[in-house]
């Protein structure tokens, strides 16, 4: 796993063997933040980053210079490695949270500019997702919520859909609050 742009573009990150988390692949995180860059100035977004595993999404924002990033993950291995990695880089805008990403969702009182969120693809609450972040107003106007999934589902009936970017067996749903 690499980070690849910004102040440690290609520094490499070695979750080890105990991980089971399955990260963004490099392709798909650089077409998605080529979409990310063309509407956002990244420096002043606000990002929540929702099953986080290796962290690979939350380090690509600090590593450009985001603003700030919450960081969900409830694997302890996962949190570990995220945590020990953004103190080791300096990442002072990251705030790494060991909970559930539902839980976080419920409870959260902060409004994002982007929220990220790649749960397993076998999780039986990903349809969930979107109607949550909504319901608990998670986003300011004009913000987007990118959900990652596989090719068995679908949400272009979902309210808030925007549109369907597919990278090999990489799906990124976007939504978009109105604003």
């Amino acid at each position: 796993m690499r980070i690849i742009s910004g102040k440690y573009r290609g520094k490499q990150l070695f979750p080890g063997k105990r991980f089971s988390a399955r990260p963004t692949t490099d392709f798909a995180k650089e077409s998605l933040f080529n979409i990310i860059n063309n509407h956002y100035d990244i420096e002043t977004v606000r990002v929540l980053d929702l099953f986080s595993g290796t962290g690979s999404i939350s380090f690509e924002f600090a590593s450009r210079g985001c603003q700030s990033i919450d960081a969900v993950e409830n694997n302890r291995h996962h949190y570990a490695f995220i945590k020990k990695t953004a103190e080791e880089l300096g990442f002072q805008r990251m705030k790494i949270h060991y909970t559930d990403a539902f839980s976080f969702i419920r409870r959260c009182k902060t409004r994002y500019d982007l929220v990220f969120a790649d749960p397993p693809y076998d999780l039986p609450g990903i349809p969930l997702i979107p109607g949550l972040v909504f319901e608990h107003g998670l986003l300011h106007p004009g913000g987007w919520l990118i959900l990652e999934h596989s090719s068995a589902y679908h949400f272009e009936n979902t309210p808030f859909f925007s549109e369907l970017r597919r990278y090999g067996s990489v799906h990124f749903s976007v939504f978009e609050q109105s604003g």
